[in-house]
């Protein structure tokens, strides 16, 4: 090998170059997540949650008799956003717990209220909490993207109602359908993955002021007894922050079950997003649909000719990653010993936000793809053409019966025609010449004249046209006039690459 490249280290690099580039950026993050998501489950939000739980715990704690006084509670107001991050860190580092390291860093901007931050509480009441909010604030997100899909595959499944194309059962040629109706057939799921989201939504619990296992005992103690206090604090809390149903028992966390049902919703919309790609993955190499193409895009370094769906892969990718994570949430579940072990931390840390984040970008993919699909009619027409004879056979036997033919002289001449013109094609690459052989047939003098109407693809595509129509008109309309509003808020991230 040539000695400019002899002193080359193929394992590393000089410790002192590059400096900003020598830690692992997790491509999610740095690649593909959107801005929206991403904040939801950002620092920022996370530790401005747990600040306004101290308040509305302090608060409610007030209203309900405890010595905390207004000027205490203003100051924790007043410094909701003021967060000093670097000294939280050195706090957490002395204490090795990252609560705690909060819990002084706000009562250092606070200082007045220090004495009584966090009164009562344990770590969940914030940590947990704080991840009930994120959950709902995502699902909400989550929502709102899939409204929007329909609404673009809507228009595209209206425009190619009446499209005639080959329908497939096994990957071969069956009985056509239209492109419009199999449109209906990815929206059909991501309705289902819509309700089962609005469902999570409305039913979504708060963890609320639990106490360290569940039992409330340490309220109990503050307000000397009162059972009746105790609940009130609980539903004050829970409704401050905007909740109006609070889990009804817990251990010191809620449930992780709740985990298991967000992953498996996000699940769901990864399988549907899935279905969707891998249908135009298949028809972009049938040349008959293909997602949008940017005019400097490249499909190939090698080979410049090539159009890869390359986002439809990226979905099916990201959405594998997501279809995975339920197993996860499961197995933490089931982990989780009497009240609570802490070995479901750091696993949740992960898996919560990037099904989120993943499902995000998959939803941005397929609004991209859907509002830029591109359908070639004269392709999907061509190969309609090249099977449809097979499939008009059985018109056409019947119309020559009705004219007084034999039917079973003619199923035989069909079926020896259609061998033969298989092997035309098969054999010799050809098109399929049925018609032409039953053209030249005496046997089928009676439908000779009117062969070319007897295989109008519009004959065989069933109530395909009407289906689509009414589920666009019974199923899919009523939501989006429901959830209007979404539809009005503009996207804020695009698909870059």
């Amino acid at each position: 090998m040539s000695d400019i490249f002899s002193d080359i280290d193929v394992t590393g690099f000089p410790d002192d170059v590059l400096l900003d580039h020598q830690k692992y950026e997790h491509p999610l993050v740095q690649r593909y997540a959107t801005k929206e998501m991403s904040s939801i489950f950002s620092p920022a939000m996370k530790f401005t949650t747990w600040r306004k739980l101290w308040l509305a715990l302090a608060t409610s704690e007030q209203e309900l008799g405890l010595d905390i006084t207004n000027d205490q509670l203003q100051q924790m107001k007043d410094n909701l956003y003021n967060i000093d991050f670097a000294k939280a860190d050195e706090y957490e580092s002395k204490f090795r717990h990252d609560v705690m390291g909060h819990v002084h860093a706000f009562g250092d901007v606070a200082p007045l209220a220090k004495p009584i931050i966090h009164l009562g509480a344990t770590s969940c009441y914030v940590g947990d909490n704080t991840d009930i909010i994120q959950l709902k604030e995502a699902l909400k997100l989550v929502q709102r993207k899939l409204v929007q899909t329909l609404a673009i595959l809507k228009e595209f499944a209206r425009k190619y109602a009446d499209l005639p194309t080959l329908g497939f059962t096994h990957y071969q040629p069956a009985q056509l359908t239209t492109v419009g109706k199999r449109c209906t057939l990815w929206m059909q799921d991501l309705l289902l993955d819509y309700e089962r989201v609005t469902y999570e939504l409305e039913n979504l619990p708060m963890r609320g002021v639990k106490g360290t296992t569940g039992t409330q005992a340490t309220f109990l103690e503050l307000f000397n007894g009162d059972h009746e206090k105790v609940k009130l604090l609980n539903t004050k809390v829970c409704q401050a922050m905007g909740f109006t149903k609070v889990i009804a028992v817990s251990g010191q966390t809620y449930t992780r079950k709740i985990d298991y049902h967000i992953l498996s919703v996000l699940s769901g919309i990864a399988q549907s997003a899935y279905k969707m790609c891998g249908d135009i993955r298949l028809l972009a190499n049938l040349k008959e649909v293909e997602e949008p193409f940017a005019k400097n895009q490249i499909g190939s370094s090698a080979m410049a000719y090539k159009r890869n769906p390359m986002r439809s892969e990226r979905c099916c990718s990201l959405s594998r990653y997501i279809m995975s994570l339920p197993t996860s949430a499961a197995n933490t579940h089931a982990n989780q010993w009497f009240e609570r072990t802490l070995d479901d931390s750091a696993i949740r840390r992960i898996i919560l936000p990037e099904g989120f984040l993943a499902v995000d970008v998959v939803l941005n993919l397929l609004m991209n793809i859907a509002d830029g699909m591109v359908v070639w009619p004269n392709v999907v027409q061509k190969h309609v053409m090249e099977e449809l004879p097979f499939m008009a056979t059985e018109v056409i036997l019947m119309e020559c019966v009705k004219a007084g033919g034999d039917r079973q002289e003619l199923h035989e001449a069909i079926r020896v025609h259609s061998m033969d013109a298989g092997k035309v094609v098969k054999g010799e690459g050809k098109p399929n010449d049925l018609l032409e052989r039953i053209a030249k047939d005496p046997l089928f003098q009676a439908v000779h004249s009117k062969l070319d109407t007897l295989v109008d693809p519009m004959l065989f595509i069933g109530r395909a046209k009407e289906q689509t129509e009414e589920f666009l008109e019974e199923e899919i309309d009523p939501v989006l006039q429901k959830e209007e509003d979404l539809l009005g808020k503009e996207v804020v991230d695009g698909v870059n690459v």
